[in-house]
């Protein structure tokens, strides 16, 4: 079974692949960079692929070696990263790139690999099959459904004894060649027909093995957790101006969006007129940005003031006075960026 498995999935995958820039075609004997993996695979988490491309492109002709990204600065590599989000990935990457100079070689097996900042079970798999054809097994969402459903898993997948389950099964019918092609195969599968909702049963190439299908259970699996409500926090940003120039504030070096610039902003522990900064005036409500992500809503309140004389931040390391049109050297998340927006259009 899992010979005419890996045999019609692999057919199906070298006719009905996608062509993504940090893939090489299938059965190409061409040498594919790890780096260009560790990359795309960083990027691929918690994002859609549509997503990442330009990303994934303007990334590589920034940083088009490991070296180059290892003896890159943290703010440029965010910069680049700006928008894409989880910006921890990015960090992870460039301090995996210095270890992975400082070693000399670029690690090929899955233990070597975890050893590497931010890379899990998932990627070290996906990095050790597609760049080095390891007979290493994935386990992401894609995989998870397509999985659960070939053999009907009614477990939640993410609890451990259904979770190490599937991920013995991925390694179960992991054929002895083309590693690296059947684990971007069974991802292919998951994204484009083994779908969430309506999954294109009749075009599936492996529908025969499906047991799910044949219970007709298919849309029903995996089993969905019950969503809780997302706590909200609430913030209020002061886009402080002073002769033209507004003045940003760096976050701390740990925690969300560690590192990045933002407009000063401040927890909604009371009113925009409680808190504003000394010497600002003219207050003027600008609107308001809503930020959602996987366990956690923001909710920005945006006001323009105008601070007099000569005032100054109160730590300059921190806090710089720039242009709107210098913004872009720093790197600022997503809400932040459409805060700035905001105040282009006010123009």
């Amino acid at each position: 079974m899992q010979k005419q498995f890996a045999q019609k999935l692999l057919k199906w995958y070298d006719a009905h692949h996608r062509a993504l820039p940090w893939r090489r075609a299938p059965k190409s004997m061409a040498a594919l960079d790890p780096y260009h993996v560790m990359v795309s695979e960083a990027m691929l988490q918690q994002t859609q692929v549509n997503t990442v491309i330009p990303y994934f492109q303007r990334f590589l002709a920034e940083f088009p070696t490991l070296g180059i990204l290892a003896a890159a600065d943290e703010q440029d590599v965010l910069r680049s990263w700006q928008g894409l989000g989880y910006y921890s990935r990015a960090r992870n990457l460039r301090a995996a790139a210095q270890q992975i100079v400082a070693r000399g070689s670029f690690p090929s097996t899955v233990d070597e690999l975890l050893k590497l900042p931010g890379i899990g079970r998932y990627t070290a798999g996906a990095i050790a099959s597609i760049a080095f054809e390891q007979r290493a097994p994935i386990l992401d969402g894609n995989v998870m459904r397509v999985l659960c459903r070939l053999d009907r898993i009614e477990a939640d997948p993410r609890e451990k004894i259904a979770n190490e389950k599937l991920w013995a099964r991925a390694k179960d019918i992991l054929p002895g060649k083309r590693c690296g092609d059947f684990n971007s195969a069974l991802m292919e599968l998951g994204a484009t027909l083994c779908t969430p909702r309506n999954p294109r049963c009749d075009e599936c190439p492996v529908k025969e093995f499906c047991a799910a299908r044949a219970a007709g259970v298919e849309e029903s699996l995996p089993r969905r957790r019950e969503v809780k409500a997302s706590p909200v926090e609430h913030r209020i940003t002061f886009c402080i101006e002073r002769r033209g120039m507004f003045l940003i504030e760096q976050r701390p070096m740990t925690g969300r969006w560690a590192a990045m610039w933002q407009f000063i902003t401040v927890p909604a522990n009371g009113t925009a007129t409680d808190l504003v900064p000394n010497g600002c005036t003219c207050l003027k409500k600008l609107g308001q940005v809503r930020h959602v992500l996987t366990h956690r809503r923001y909710v920005f309140d945006v006001y323009s003031c105008n601070m007099n004389g000569n005032g100054k931040p109160h730590d300059d390391r921190a806090r710089r006075w720039v242009k709107l049109s210098e913004l872009a050297r720093y790197p600022l998340s997503r809400p932040q960026l459409r805060i700035a927006e905001m105040l282009q259009n006010r123009r």
